[in-house]
């Protein structure tokens, strides 16, 4: 099956700064894969360029075993932005409905999407009368309804409430033990410990790339706020550079 994403050296610059500085690593199949770090490190940037909307400076990205982009992977990868990626003027089950029918799925389809991120309540609404989360909520429906192989999710849980967040972290594994793979975003520490695997980046670099507990093992500490903490201060530049140490710490695949 090999792995579901590859990322070999990826460089991107972006107004004159350079955003990604050679990251390396892969994201296996049939898990929830965390991409954590602070905001403005460049989790979003390395999501777009896994989609392949991200115009690259060097290096490689290779999806489901073809070049992030192409053609072929339209139908295959569900990509849910920051931003609400939907039709505000249409309601929850129009929208759901729309894209149902692009990926060639019909209404029971759509249907299922709404109530499984919770909005089947609010399915008949107009999505400009919405709250922001429940807007999020209603673009993760759009994602999800082409059941794709490769679920990518920036930042998907921003504000909702706890309830929620938890019963969308529920479904993410049930698909991961379904086989879709997903590669989920988040700035937010305390979800680390929901994920199979975690990628940790600050300031484009790759620091830490192993599971959970391997990386509270590495820091020495049971807390994966504390664990993190460590790992950033031990990553501070220096002759190996941070990616390299680090990963060398953690036994991280890379």
């Amino acid at each position: 099956m090999g792995d579901a994403i590859v990322v070999r050296d990826l460089l991107v610059d972006r107004g004159g700064r350079r955003v990604l500085d050679g990251i390396s690593c892969t994201v296996p199949r049939g898990a929830v894969t965390g991409l954590l770090g602070p905001s403005g490190s460049g989790k979003t940037t390395f999501m777009r360029a896994v989609v392949g909307v991200q115009v690259v400076t060097g290096g490689t990205v290779t999806v489901l075993g073809q070049p992030a982009g192409s053609p072929a992977l339209r139908h295959q990868v569900g990509y849910l932005t920051q931003a609400p990626s939907v039709y505000a003027d249409l309601t929850v089950r129009e929208n759901a409905r729309y894209f149902a029918a692009l990926h060639g799925r019909g209404r029971a389809e759509a249907d299922q999407a709404i109530s499984d991120v919770g909005l089947a309540g609010a399915a008949g609404q107009l999505v400009g009368t919405l709250s922001g989360g429940q807007r999020s909520r209603a673009s993760l429906a759009c994602a999800l309804v082409g059941e794709p192989e490769l679920v990518i999710l920036d930042e998907p849980t921003v504000g909702q409430d706890p309830v929620l967040r938890a019963d969308l972290w529920a479904r993410f594994h049930a698909m991961a033990a379904a086989g879709t793979t997903l590669l989920v975003s988040s700035h937010v520490m305390d979800e680390a410990a929901r994920c199979d695997r975690l990628l940790l980046i600050r300031e484009g670099r790759l620091i830490a790339d192993d599971s959970p507990a391997a990386i509270r093992a590495a820091a020495g500490v049971d807390d994966l706020d504390e664990a993190f903490l460590r790992l950033i201060r031990a990553g501070e530049p220096g002759p190996a550079g941070p990616a390299e140490a680090t990963r060398s710490r953690t036994g991280g695949m890379s």
